[in-house]
């Protein structure tokens, strides 16, 4: 059978990353967590010390983008590709609302999307390949074979993202993660480079009021009949 590539793209906590790992196990897929990716990137750039809450040197920051290297290695007792930041694995510190507050300035930066977007595109060149993000479809794989785009209120994805803070042991508040959500949304939707916006040929999913099981089914059945299309 003919592999593809499939590219999910959305805003922030909507579930791209769940649903893009199901499939990639799904379909014997390799998948790519472009977020992931992005976030590393600005670990880096706060372990550094080229941004914070009162500056971000972005030129300084530019000149050290090629000290930077991100890979994923498989954990076999997750089912996942953990992220590792120059050898570190970074999985747990990523996911901070800290980090969540810097990511979209960060990933507005021209010269950080041309970096990752040329590592990205590499590793789908043999199709077989899920990968979720903000660009997937329409600047990474602007060819692809399947896209999809997700969406969900405000609320809804500002609830998950704070259950799962919680649910970590992170001491947040609704209100905090609720405007980090908002504030992302506004910052990936107007920046200059490769802001977030829907392909024409994306199919939308709003999974608002979804079970995760109802998402994965909506989505297999796109695939499925994609992978139909081209036999």
């Amino acid at each position: 059978m003919n592999k593809i590539v499939i590219a999910i793209d959305g805003f922030s906590s909507t579930g791209k990353s769940t649903v893009a790992k199901q499939l990639a196990r799904d379909l014997g897929y390799v998948y790519v967590d472009t977020g992931a990716m992005y976030r590393a990137v600005t670990l880096y750039a706060m372990q550094n010390n080229f941004i914070n809450k009162d500056h971000f040197k972005v030129n300084d920051f530019v000149m050290e983008l090629h000290n930077i290297t991100i890979n994923f290695k498989y954990n076999k007792d997750l089912e996942f590709s953990e992220v590792y930041l120059n050898n570190s694995n970074v999985e747990k510190e990523i996911r901070t609302l800290e980090v969540s507050s810097f990511v979209s300035q960060v990933a507005a930066i021209p010269e950080v999307r041309y970096q990752l977007v040329k590592q990205q595109q590499k590793m789908g060149e043999e199709k077989g390949i899920v990968m979720d993000g903000r660009d997937i479809g329409t600047v990474v794989f602007p060819d692809a074979e399947l896209k999809i785009f997700m969406t969900a209120s405000a609320d809804t994805r500002a609830k998950r993202r704070f259950d799962e803070l919680i649910g970590r042991g992170d001491d947040v508040n609704y209100e905090d993660v609720l405007r980090n959500v908002q504030e992302r949304d506004y910052i990936d939707s107007n920046r200059a480079d490769s802001p977030l916006v829907k392909a024409e040929d994306a199919v939308e999913i709003d999974n608002s009021h979804l079970t995760l099981e109802e998402q994965f089914i909506k989505v297999k059945q796109l695939v499925t009949m994609t992978l139909e299309d081209r036999e």
